[in-house]
């Protein structure tokens, strides 16, 4: 398979008056082209730090990252990321809000309206391109942020959570969607989430992260065929990776709570 995300040996420290505090330490991966891979971890772990240094926003103290071996040192529009709050601008409809990032960038309304409306049409909003956000359910507000990522059309999507402020029921359902949005346009995802199932039903494989200073515990490979269903999770196999990967998770867990409560 081929390397799409490089990183190697990233760190992070946060430096104060006081103390250093170490987030993250030597972490080391590659991540496939067209890969679907979660990240799960502790509380607090540094999950979302490192989503934010491969995007470019923050700025590691250690190692290095390189998409497709170059190196990541700024934002890039080859890197589009998703976060747990939509961010849409209120004042613009479906449509504007998803060509925003591509107006911005100086091209031509009709060629970015086209683009958008292929990608409104594969994340199932046709029909409300003219809504604003308040119109819309918390759901297709993240659908419309998802479309906006997918107009720039990235190399890697990196999603923070991005289905964590949403109802179970509306959560399952656009963990389906995703599927089908992934299956479409190849991209390589890396999904940060809380969620055990969720990490287990969409991934090729779960990177499980230790407690702070965090580094990586284990590469789980979700040998489960695709395309996936609801059957999915009802089978043996599902269970058995999601009984371990809690094992994992809750080996890490427990290290990071006060050793009154762990014990």
């Amino acid at each position: 398979m081929k390397t799409c995300l490089r990183l190697e040996c990233v760190g992070m420290t946060y430096q104060s008056k006081q103390k250093n505090i170490v987030a993250i330490q030597e972490v080391t991966q590659e991540i496939y082209e067209e890969e679907f891979i979660s990240i799960i971890g502790p509380s607090g772990c540094g999950k979302s730090t490192l989503i934010e240094i491969i995007a470019g926003l923050r700025k590691n103290t250690a190692g290095c990252v390189y998409l497709r071996d170059v190196k990541i040192t700024s934002p890039d529009p080859k890197i589009g990321i998703v976060f747990q709050e939509e961010s849409l601008l209120p004042w613009r409809t479906v449509l504007e809000n998803v060509e925003f990032g591509l107006e911005v960038a100086g091209i031509k309304k009709e060629q970015r309206r086209k683009k958008c409306q292929e990608i409104i049409n594969i994340v199932g909003l046709h029909g409300f391109e003219d809504s604003h956000p308040k119109a819309l359910s918390g759901g297709m507000n993240q659908r419309v942020a998802i479309s906006r990522a997918l107009a720039m059309d990235p190399v890697v999507l990196l999603m923070d959570e991005p289905f964590g402020a949403l109802d179970q029921q509306t959560r399952q359902y656009l963990g389906f969607e995703l599927l089908k949005i992934w299956h479409r346009t190849k991209k390589t995802i890396i999904f940060v989430t809380h969620d055990i199932n969720e990490a287990a039903f969409l991934s090729d494989r779960v990177m499980v992260m230790t407690s702070r200073p965090s580094t990586i515990k284990e590469i789980v490979k979700i040998d489960i065929e695709r395309p996936r269903d609801t059957s999915t999770i009802t089978t043996k196999r599902f269970h058995e990776l999601t009984d371990y990967l809690w094992t994992l998770l809750r080996e890490e867990s427990l290290k990071a709570l006060p050793s009154e409560i762990s014990k």
